[in-house]
């Protein structure tokens, strides 16, 4: 049971949207410090633009794409009813969510660590 593509996209699918909750946190934090001025939104606006969290944007990016595409699977498992088909589709939504995080995350990499 805890082996099959079934479980592995539902804790997927859970972990992500626990990512992107923590990242809309982060994300109100930073913008948020607008209002304390300008010293304290370049300061935290410096951190978010070091080396590590170029590399959480590429999990981030990981973490949206893959959850974009698995709730397209699941819309299409569950209103066009091709349940012989949910082993696939887990395939093809995990591996088009790898390549479009590979294809963005080259651009992020090389930007983070340009001279």
């Amino acid at each position: 049971m805890y082996k099959s593509t079934g479980f592995i996209s539902f804790v997927l699918r859970r972990l992500t949207g626990v990512a992107l909750v923590i990242y809309l946190f982060l994300h109100m934090w930073v913008i948020g410090s607008v209002n304390s001025g300008s010293e304290a939104f370049d300061a935290r606006l410096a951190l978010v633009q070091t080396p590590i969290f170029k590399l959480a944007e590429i999990a981030l990016l990981a973490a949206v794409v893959y959850h974009a595409f698995d709730g397209i699977r699941l819309l299409i498992v569950h209103y066009v009813g091709v349940t012989e088909y949910r082993k696939s589709l887990f395939y093809a939504a995990f591996a088009v969510a790898a390549l479009l995080t590979i294809a963005g995350g080259i651009p992020i990499l090389l930007f983070a660590f340009q001279g």
